[in-house]
């Protein structure tokens, strides 16, 4: 592997090309129209146009980021996340060009990526399941039938979905006809596969998610859990390592949980096996992420571990220099998702040019972006603007460091989503860990504003 074309945008492009450039690897940026001034353009070694700005014409179309490795001559792809990286057909193709996709196989990500399959495999690896169908609910008279073994209330979840799209809920029979057809064609439109499956309903739940690391040498570790329960309509806000929650007794348990289910399909790459946490404390399994994820900086923070240069590493056929007793969690570290919106509006978009960017900075404090002065945020894509890690001795102090860089971080042209952290690192509830999966929905239902506490 010598030059890495990196198939995506934003903070996350920008991230990949500063691990190629450590292990001496050159880039290649690829980008569409709207995103001729962006930073990964100007860090990358090359950077070549393929499209306009929809990302049907850009980031999403195969053909034209398949010509971008040709014309530079790259021999690996990075796909990062969203996009096509949890794509089995372009993992495939890729293979097929001789190309080396910088993540799990084509199989590993077909077979977790359907969520039917991948909650078979998870029981098969002996990991706690939600109670569901039998796999998908093919018609209405499937779907009463169903339900009524379940019991109300249930989710419909398209077998294909992630990243909290593709669910619905039905709280009765007259809800489930209503909620089956619109998630079938959701589904459809979405993600181009209209089945669903049922999944009981887990009451006021905590969302647990846990990294995994293997190789092509069937090795295996976990880099611990993270807590991503700050959630707006199952979109993360804040996310932080460790749980505050967990015993270590159960931190040990759902670990190799995780571990246990990505060793069951030969997985290697990073990855992230996602749970829910119901209230008595007790895990079931949800899904798999087969890619890098947004908040993977958390993990890096208490472990030390680089977890984009060990992709490169294992997609380079390098075994793991580390296994588990070699890990060393320190600390508590925290991650505030920086987005161009307007939490007071029920979180509204809020794209336009940046009048003024100044991150913040000081110890134990890591901020990720794309971002600078004088650019403009276009709205074709995700509205975030940068991730803000912290990292201290414990939560509390983390909390603390998190108060003093959202204070510090200064953002003109756009609304931005640090107004909503700082209350939410005010808010007793957050702080006394007394929140579940619903929380911040529920606030703004009441009419809650997210409103930046007055200086004294």
């Amino acid at each position: 592997m010598k030059k890495v074309l990196i198939a995506n945008r934003g903070e996350i492009a920008v991230r990949i090309i500063r691990a190629c450039h450590d292990l001496g690897l050159q880039t290649v940026a690829v980008y569409s129209q709207a995103d001729a001034e962006a930073l990964h353009v100007l860090h990358a070694d090359e950077a070549i146009c393929i499209g306009e700005a929809p990302s049907q014409k850009s980031y999403l179309k195969i053909p034209n980021i398949l010509s971008a490795c040709e014309i530079a001559g790259a021999d690996a792809i990075h796909p990062g996340y969203g996009f096509l990286a949890e794509s089995a057909n372009f993992a495939s193709i890729c293979e097929s060009c001789g190309l080396n996709f910088i993540g799990p196989s084509p199989s590993a990500i077909s077979l977790l990526g359907d969520k039917s399959k991948a909650k078979a495999t998870a029981k098969k690896a002996g990991c706690p399941v939600i109670t569901g169908s039998d796999g998908v609910v093919v018609n209405i008279e499937e779907a009463r039938l169903e339900a009524k073994k379940l019991g109300f209330p249930i989710f419909i979840k398209a077998v294909a979905g992630g990243g909290g799209k593709g669910i619905r809920i039905a709280y009765n029979q007259e809800e489930l006809i209503k909620q089956f057809a619109a998630a079938r064609t959701e589904a459809e439109v979405s993600f181009g596969n209209p089945d669903v499956y049922f999944e009981k309903m887990i009451v006021n739940p905590r969302h647990i998610e846990v990294q995994v690391l293997g190789d092509k040498h069937g090795n295996y570790v976990h880099l611990g859990e993270r807590d991503c329960t700050i959630q707006r309509r199952r979109q993360k806000l804040i996310e932080e390592s460790p749980s505050p929650v967990l015993t270590d007794k159960l931190r040990n348990k759902i670990c190799q949980a995780a571990v246990n289910v990505v060793r069951e399909v030969g997985y290697f790459s990073a990855g992230t096996v996602e749970f829910l946490l119901d209230q008595d404390l007790n895990f079931y399994f949800m899904e798999v992420n087969t890619r890098i994820q947004v908040e993977h900086t958390i993990s890096e923070e208490i472990t030390g571990i680089d977890l984009v240069k060990e992709q490169i590493l294992v997609a380079q056929g390098k075994a793991l220099t580390f296994s588990q007793k070699d890990i060393n969690f320190d600390g508590h570290a925290i991650q505030f998702r920086i987005n161009a919106e307007n939490a007071s509006l029920n979180f509204a978009p809020s794209p336009g040019r940046l009048e003024y960017y100044l991150p913040p900075g000081g110890p134990h404090v890591r901020v990720d972006s794309a971002c600078y002065s004088g650019y403009a945020i276009p709205p074709n894509y995700d509205s975030m603007i940068a991730k803000l890690i912290v990292h201290g001795k414990n939560r509390k102090e983390a909390i603390d460091i998190g108060k003093r860089a959202l204070r510090e971080f200064h953002i003109g042209g756009v609304h931005s989503t640090i107004p909503f952290h700082l209350y939410m690192l005010e808010d007793k509830k957050f702080i006394e860990n007394n929140y579940d999966l619903t929380y911040i929905d529920g606030l703004i239902d009441e009419g809650c504003e997210f409103v930046l506490p007055e200086k004294s």
